[in-house]
């Protein structure tokens, strides 16, 4: 079957398989600069992809896990799943030979290293041990990361040496593809690590957002709001699980690679947000109330793009490039889900 790509995706897409034929893969070439050297502790889901990540784009990396068999046993799965990445057309095969000479480490794993990357399960007994050992350890200038979706950042800091060296991240299941990363510092961190952090993922193809210390940061507790919603709209029987998920991906899901929520509510009017609240609110609760931020913006004449200001500010020139790239970047999204439309895996399991 012939692969179609539309010629404006094509361009942007380094490697697919579409209908098994390889296409577009090419070697994003090394990372350049800080850090040269990472470690990485904990070689579960997370910590392997990021190692995997890092590797592929140049970086020495000493992967460590909790014995010197695991270790070691986890070097071969990282092996296995490069190789894997690579014939399912997602890596270079450079980068997998990047991947395959990373090292292990025991004893000594973080004293030569820029970067220590705590990638350890989400115990914070443990991480207080990981994260006080390894800070000690470490080269005084090194950089010390840990990687958690929950924990507060400023309590995992007072377990570090060198508090100012350490910031928290969020990475995302998988690591090697999702580009978002959450950069979360302490108190305690100085700006020039925030930034060093930050220009490091950039240079390495993430998408990096600097974001405070609070419950579940921002990605978790907007992407919970969401769920807890999605499993009521299932428990009042207004649609299955699979429904719903078809209602999210192909609704207002599909806006969500190019816009968040802030663009795409100045684009849809925020007196129609409002509203549209208001009845949210009377037949679902309080949950449902407009927030006041919202209510002032309306009162001031802020509907968004029609307006031209809204949570932002826009030109008329801008509103009309907006408008007009929008509807490119769709098309192109509607073009593309045809040769990878949705996963159908898993089916509907009866009630009791």
């Amino acid at each position: 079957m012939q692969t179609r790509i539309t010629v404006g995706w094509a361009r942007h897409v380094r490697s697919l398989r579409i209908y098994g034929e390889l296409v577009g893969v090419e070697d994003r070439g090394t990372h350049q600069g800080w850090p040269e050297g990472a470690s990485v502790i904990g070689a579960g889901t997370m910590g392997l992809g990021v190692a995997e990540c890092f590797a592929a784009a140049g970086i020495r990396v000493l992967l460590t896990d909790a014995t010197p068999d695991l270790t070691r046993e986890a070097k071969r799965r990282l092996a296995d799943r490069a190789r894997g990445h690579a014939e399912a057309g997602l890596l270079a095969e450079e980068a997998v030979g990047r991947v395959e000479a990373v090292e292990t480490a025991e004893a000594g794993a973080v004293r030569d290293v820029d970067l220590v990357f705590e990638a350890v399960p989400e115990d914070i007994g443990l991480k207080e041990e990981i994260l006080s050992s390894c800070s000690k350890a470490a080269p005084q200038d090194a950089v010390i990361v840990s990687n958690t979706s929950s924990l507060p950042i400023n309590d995992l800091s007072e377990f570090v040496a060198t508090p100012e060296r350490f910031c928290g991240m969020h990475w995302f299941n998988p690591p090697e593809w999702t580009p978002g990363v959450e950069v979360i510092p302490a108190a305690t961190t100085e700006r020039e690590v925030v930034a060093r952090l930050v220009e490091f993922l950039r240079g390495i193809g993430k998408r990096p957002a600097v974001v405070g210390d609070g419950p579940g940061f921002v990605a978790n507790r907007i992407q919970n709001a969401l769920f807890l919603e999605a499993v009521r709209c299932v428990e009042e029987g207004l649609a299955s699980p699979q429904e719903v998920d078809e209602v999210v991906r192909s609704c207002f899901g599909f806006r969500l690679p190019f816009f968040g929520p802030f663009q795409i509510s100045d684009m849809a009017g925020l007196d129609v947000y409002e509203n549209v609240l208001d009845v949210l609110r009377d037949g679902l609760g309080e949950r449902f109330e407009a927030p006041e931020s919202l209510r002032k913006l309306v009162e001031q004449g802020r509907l968004g793009t029609k307006s031209g200001a809204g949570f932002l500010k826009y030109t008329d020139e801008e509103r009309e490039q907006l408008l007009l790239e929008r509807d490119r970047r769709y098309a192109a999204l509607n073009e593309l889900l045809k040769d990878l439309p949705p996963v159908n895996a898993g089916s509907p399991e009866d009630g009791p």
